[in-house]
């Protein structure tokens, strides 16, 4: 074999093992990366049943229901939509109606939510910045903590 084509042969042979190795990698993110949705953005795009993903807003006020055993039912909206999110386990201290929320879960249906993780604001000034940029989107958010009525 000529040296051009033994050199030729060592790109095609490195290619293919880099388009391999980018392949894999890929999957690997893929598999490990957890997305953010609003109420109004899982109604819109309907993200996978099953697939985890964080959904975030504001607890509703009157909707946060404590069951047995540690099981709470609770309802985050961001003003537009809402979606109903079941819990068991403890929550945060700082957790309660009307304040912001994160929950890492998966959607059980169209409207339903089972969440694994619960992660809500760790001072009175905070709020987390997907929570705020979904509250701006709905047109809910004036800036200084308060919400439109």
């Amino acid at each position: 074999m000529k040296p051009k084509h033994q050199r030729l042969t060592f790109i095609v042979i490195s290619m293919v093992f880099l388009c391999v190795a980018v392949l894999f990698t890929l999957q690997a993110f893929r598999d490990n990366i957890v997305f953010f949705y609003s109420p109004s953005d899982v109604m819109a795009k309907k993200p996978a049943f099953g697939r985890t993903v964080r959904l975030g807003g504001l607890v509703l006020a009157e909707s946060l229901v404590k069951g047995d055993d540690q099981q709470i039912t609770f309802t985050i909206t961001d003003g537009n939509a809402g979606i109903i999110v079941d819990y068991r386990g403890m929550v945060p201290n700082l957790f309660r109606e009307g304040q912001g929320v994160v929950a890492q879960g998966s959607m059980t249906d169209d409207t339903h939510f089972h969440a694994t993780n619960i992660l809500a604001k760790h001072d009175e000034t905070y709020m987390p910045r997907e929570v705020v940029d979904a509250l701006k989107k709905s047109g809910r958010w004036k800036g200084d903590g308060d919400l439109n009525e």
